[in-house]
């Protein structure tokens, strides 16, 4: 998957695109007969406007400029006497262009002059992906006395100098452009996709314009059949197998005094390639020696190499990663850092195996394998706007490859998590900068929900919450965390994660509190259990912290589930609120649809991954994941293993209906959700739905709760 693809795909957010933005300027408003006097474009990337990477070129029009024309633009027949004809400059501008989607006010006329000229001069014109400035001014602001670029750029507070030379239009229309981005993005129109899909609202519009010879405006463009197959051929080993699937344990672990003759001896006999190296002190790292460290010392002193000690020798500090990471990860820190080898540790910080390049030699470290490290080096928005869009293609190859949509959550989710620690490292640094201080108490940063869970798909919101170690709400330390709060979901809402609707977010201060505070909610939510509890609950037991001090947030969340295992009215209840299901099947198995949709979210994964957070929850397991949580509640004997299985299918095959439904309408511009429209699934995917659901209804009989099904 190349870079271009990625910057150009449905779902980039309108911030991030990479675009080209066009004007012309021609000898009269004649689409078919009029010629192209002038051609101005400028470049924008990442939000950014370039101001050295530019196009300007004056065309030889081949006839005379009519007065009138001259007298708007004021480019003269003397002007363009020695200047090139276009069938020169088409194909340098179009090369120039590259895959960036087309941008300029009222587009579709240079467009369709651009296509006569094309079919003059016997160039191969391909319509590329565009959006018209002027459209966009339309939904935003419906009222403005008129729609000139003079008008909107007055509207906006734009300078407007050197009008109707064809670069400086450009500019305009660019800043114009950017300055439209977040207004859009408060009415709903985030990506490239919903822009496109926006604009097609403007139907009377574009009906005239093209009566009056423009080139017409389509709807979000859809990934070709070659883009796909391009897409597909990412290997999908990386983003199913974990680290500790393919490492070499246990680590090979050496002291500081050990001899570099043993060092070598130790890795002929065991067939590594490095070992690592204990620290000599609490205050010193983990070290490593590799075979070519070896070589490097015999190389500079052949005499006394192997007389060395280990210690000595050893490259510090020891990278490592944990065992639990994907291992697309590994390829990524790999590739970016030009290491060859990596430590694994385990949740305790603790030396468990090691991995190499050799470990990794048939996987590629391609742009999509690079998404991780991508995510974690990010320092701007617009970077973390342009990798966001990576892990959707990323989930559309896996998809494609029919990789469980379980695995592909599990990614998802884990990038989110990312998402969220290198939000809450920009909005330190930026608070630092600002002069506001670093934290002043030790916190961590949770991801709540299904990101938590390991479960989200692309239609997600935040969830998150922070905990501190000591401080009283209102406190300096509270509002230096309220601060954070805010500008991690401000930064996480421009990327494309919207702010939570149920204001679960470490802004609010409900979720945002001290240890001891934190502690004491939990205990009120238990012994209370108001509807808003449980709510509450059932979001934090899948919280997993992200960011900062981890511990403050793993001992609450385990100190929180041993209060709940013992908490037996709290667990009624809780069982109670998860067996009250709403399936979306009505008489004979028939879908009851809302506007031609069901929702298999609340009608369907709900039930299954509330039911397996109450029999965790009752067991006392640890397990986060719905399909770990089900496993452990089979393996432990306390419920039919047969309806057990079953329900670890029928979340597989919602998730999947879920995700494959999402991927459709990121492509065509409608916001995502996790309603599914049956119209257009195969017999098969209906049946295997009805099925799912079905099996979902038998959740209140698992859980002993008398409620039927609705």
């Amino acid at each position: 998957m190349s870079q271009e693809l990625a910057k150009t795909a449905s779902q980039t957010p309108l911030r991030s695109i990479a675009a080209a933005v066009v004007d012309t300027e021609t000898t009269g408003l004649n689409t078919s007969l009029d010629r192209i006097l002038q051609i101005g474009a400028v470049r924008l990337d990442k939000g950014m406007l370039s101001t050295v990477d530019e196009f300007d070129q004056l065309v030889n029009p081949g006839q005379a400029i009519s007065a009138s024309s001259s007298a708007i633009h004021k480019i003269f027949d003397a002007d363009v006497a020695q200047a090139p004809s276009i069938d020169t400059v088409l194909p340098t501008f179009f090369e120039w262009c590259g895959s960036a989607v087309i941008i300029g006010f009222s587009i579709g006329f240079d467009l369709a002059v651009l296509k006569a000229e094309c079919a003059r001069a016997g160039v191969r014109w391909q319509a590329p992906r565009s959006l018209d400035v002027g459209h966009l001014v339309h939904i935003i602001s419906p009222n403005l006395p008129d729609y000139s670029l003079d008008t909107v750029a007055h509207y906006l507070d734009i300078t407007t100098d050197a009008r109707h030379n064809a670069l400086a239009d450009a500019t305009m229309t660019a800043q114009v452009f950017l300055e439209l981005v977040p207004r859009l993005r408060n009415r709903g129109i985030r990506t490239l996709a919903e822009a496109e899909t926006a604009c097609l609202s403007l139907g009377p519009q574009l009906t005239n314009e093209v009566k009056a010879g423009w080139h017409e405006m389509t709807g979000p463009g859809v990934v070709t059949p070659g883009s796909i197959s391009a897409l597909a051929r990412i290997d999908s080993f990386p983003y199913r197998h974990r680290i500790g699937d393919i490492m070499h344990s246990p680590a090979k672990v050496v002291s500081p005094d050990t001899g570099l003759s043993d060092v070598l001896a130790m890795l002929m006999n065991e067939q590594v390639s490095s070992v690592f190296i204990d620290p000599r002190n609490s205050d010193e790292a983990y070290g490593i020696v590799t075979e070519r460290d070896i070589l490097r010392v015999l190389n500079s002193n052949p005499a006394g190499a192997l007389e060395m000690l280990a210690g000595d020798v050893a490259v510090r500090p020891l990278v490592s990663i944990p065992v639990d990471e994907f291992v697309y990860r590994a390829i990524g820190r790999m590739a970016s850092s030009r290491f060859r080898h990596l430590g694994v540790h385990d949740s305790d910080g603790k030396i468990v195996g090691a991995i190499s390049a050799r470990d990794l030699l048939r996987q590629r470290a391609s742009d999509a394998i690079s998404l991780g490290d991508e995510m974690e080096t990010a320092h701007t928005l617009e970077d973390l706007g342009v990798t966001w869009t990576k892990l959707t293609l990323v989930a559309r190859s896996l998809a494609y490859e029919e990789v469980d949509p379980r695995d592909i959550a599990a990614i998802i989710s884990h990038e989110l998590r990312a998402l969220t620690q290198r939000a809450c490292e920009i909005a330190e640094a930026e608070m630092l900068e600002a002069g506001e201080g670093s934290p002043p108490r030790p916190y961590a940063m949770m991801v709540l929900g299904s990101g938590g869970r390991g479960e989200s798909l692309l239609a997600m919101d935040q969830d998150n919450a922070i905990i501190f170690d000591e401080g009283d709400p209102g406190g300096d330390a509270d509002l230096w965390f309220a601060t954070l709060g805010a500008r991690v979901s401000e930064i996480l809402n421009t990327v494309g994660v919207e702010y939570c609707k149920g204001g679960i977010m470490a802004a609010n201060a409900e979720w945002r509190m001290s240890a001891s505070n934190w502690r004491e909610a939990i205990s009120t939510w238990i012994s209370r259990s108001a509807p808003q509890d449980i709510m509450n609950t059932d979001i934090f037991f899948d919280s997993l912290p992200v960011h900062g001090e981890r511990t403050l947030a793993e001992k609450l969340h385990a100190d929180a589930v041993r209060a709940a295992a013992n908490a037996r009215t709290y667990l009624q209840l809780l069982s109670r609120n998860a067996a009250d299901i709403n399936l979306p099947l009505g008489w004979f198995g028939r879908f009851q649809l809302d506007e031609g949709r069901m929702d298999l979210k609340m009608g369907g994964i709900m039930p299954i991954f509330s039911a397996a957070r109450v029999l965790a929850l009752k067991n006392g397991l640890s397990e986060r994941s719905t399909p770990d949580r089900l496993e452990a509640i089979r393996d432990k004997g306390v419920a039919n293993s047969d309806q057990i299985n079953n329900l670890i299918d029928a979340h597989r095959i919602l998730l999947g209906a879920i995700l494959h439904q999402q991927l459709r309408d990121l492509e065509t511009g409608t916001p995502l959700s996790n309603k599914v429209a049956p119209k257009g699934l195969s017999g098969h995917e209906r049946e295997e739905i009805k099925w799912a659901l079905e099996t979902a209804g038998t959740v209140p009989g698992l859980l002993g709760d008398p409620i039927p099904v609705a």
